[in-house]
Formats: C-alpha cells, sequence, structure tokens
C-alpha cells in the first residue's frame, strides 16, 4: 500500500509541479503515509532538471505545510479544551488519565508551545501531530503561524535541497529522514508500554495481590 502511495507521489509532483507538491504536502499533514520524505525529495530533483524553480517549489511546499497545520489546527480547536476535560472526566479511567494529568499536559504545553511547535515541525510524525495539542490549547495563532512556517520552511528546505544536489539519487536524500521516523516510532511505542503498564496494567497486579 505504501508502495502505491509513493508511487502516486510522484505521479502527481511529474504531472503537476509545484501545485501538486503543495496539495502533496497538505494531504501529507492530514494523512501521515503519505510520504514527504519521497514528495520534498522529488520537488528537488524536478527543479534540478529545470522543469521547475527550486524556490517555488519550496515556497510550494511550505504553503502547504501551513495550510496542512491550520486544518489539522481548526479541527483541534473545534473540539476545544472543554469538551476534551468532559471527556477526560467521563471516560479517561479507561485509558487511565485523571484531570490531573490533563492539567499537567496543558501546563507543560502551555509553558512550552512556541518551542515545542517550531521543533516538532521539524520531526517526522510529530510534524503533523503538533498542530492538534496547539488546537486543542487555541494557541494564539500569530505565535502558532510563525513557528510553524519557520519549523516547515527549515524541513521542506532541507530535504528539496538534497533531492536538487543529488540528482538521479534523489531517492536517498529521504534516507536520513525515514530513520528518524522509525526512531519517532520506537520511543512512541516504547512511552505508550510504560504508560498502559504504569497506570493500567500495575494497578489491576497490584490490587489482585493486596
Amino acid at each position: 500500500m505504501l508502495d502505491r502511495i509513493a508511487d502516486w507521489a510522484i505521479s502527481v509532483v511529474e504531472a503537476l509541479g509545484p501545485v501538486g507538491v503543495a496539495a502533496l504536502v497538505v494531504l501529507e499533514n492530514i494523512f501521515p503515509p503519505i510520504p514527504s520524505e519521497i514528495v520534498l525529495p522529488l520537488a528537488g530533483f524536478v527543479a534540478a532538471t529545470g522543469d521547475a524553480d527550486l524556490v517555488v517549489m519550496i515556497v510550494a511546499a511550505t504553503i502547504g505545510s501551513l495550510i496542512g497545520a491550520y486544518l489539522l489546527y481548526g479541527i483541534a480547536a473545534a473540539i476545544g479544551p472543554v469538551r476534551l476535560r468532559r471527556f477526560v472526566v467521563a471516560h479517561g479511567r479507561w485509558f487511565g488519565l485523571t484531570e490531573d494529568d490533563l492539567d499537567r499536559s496543558e501546563a507543560w504545553f502551555d509553558d512550552r508551545a512556541n518551542l515545542a511547535v517550531l521543533l516538532c515541525r521539524c520531526v517526522p510524525l510529530m510534524r503533523s501531530l503538533i498542530s492538534i495539542p496547539a488546537g486543542l490549547r487555541r494557541m494564539p495563532l500569530v505565535p502558532f503561524t510563525l513557528y510553524t512556517l519557520i519549523g516547515s520552511l527549515v524541513w521542506n528546505t532541507a530535504l528539496i535541497v538534497a533531492g536538487y544536489l543529488l540528482g538521479d539519487n534523489w531517492e536517498t536524500a529521504g534516507q536520513p529522514a525515514e530513520i528518524m521516523q522509525k526512531a519517532v516510532l520506537v520511543v512512541i511505542g516504547v512511552a505508550v508500554a510504560w504508560f498502559v503498564w504504569r497506570r493500567l496494567i500495575l494497578p489491576r497486579v497490584s490490587d489482585t495481590n493486596g
């Protein structure tokens, strides 16, 4: 399936150029299996062939990143902190979550929102997901836009320029990002496993032994 998505993404970039790059980056923010590690280096390669301008490709990708981030932000903002808190109060126990957990999470994000958005926009998977807590906390749009723009510009420029410089070997430009993505998945998996053990399994084991 991922190979088919990658082939489709390549055909879109080759057919539509910068417009296709922008559209795919928007979709990649909402549907992460669309691989920016392929789309962006390919955009650089297309620019290297003379079929598009390098700067235009970078601008198109960054506009797409911003639009995608706004979409996720808007969805999360529509849910809002009040609905989220109601959900945690009503159903949080099934997930090992309490209002105190929510309070700590909200306080942590509020204190580090700008840095979190900036850095996460340069990390695979987290690039998209960071828009969700920003929307839930209704982070002011000006700093959200600014730090999303800066982080996205850094990420997009790095991969597009790499594809531009590598030419026919553009596919190798995304390999470091793929390694980063796997590392992020491992970290997330370990964190989820630890949370499940600490909050769901260990209390039941303790109650049984007690």
